[in-house]
């Protein structure tokens, strides 16, 4: 199974995720959403398979520090201006995508 892990370098969900990945023998490809990815491209695939309520991470700093205007703008909008807001990681397969890294997703995957 082919499996694109998308987060931050320095996200520490991230990290747990791919050493749980690394523990289980799985391979996969990282890539720094804020460096790599084509958010452009990704972002409204992503809305759309999931929704805006789980890729949108609300408990971030980067949230509580938007104004009531950038908040309402469109979730797609919202996400490509503001990689950090991304509920990480996102991950692909060829026929699956998960967010964040709870224990459904690690039962899944692992």
């Amino acid at each position: 199974m082919a499996l694109t892990l998308y987060g931050l370098k320095n996200c520490d969900t991230c990290k747990r995720a791919m050493k749980a990945l690394d523990a289980a023998g799985q391979t996969y490809k990282f890539v720094d959403i804020r460096a790599e990815a084509d958010l452009a491209a990704l972002v409204p695939e992503w809305v759309a398979n999931v929704g805006p309520d789980l890729l949108i991470n609300r408990r971030s700093t980067t949230w509580r520090n938007l104004s009531d205007a950038e908040r309402a703008r469109a979730p797609g909008a919202l996400l490509i201006a503001n990689p950090t807001l991304i509920k990480r990681p996102v991950i692909v397969t060829d026929t699956d995508m998960h967010v964040g890294w709870t224990r459904e997703v690690q039962s899944i995957l692992l």
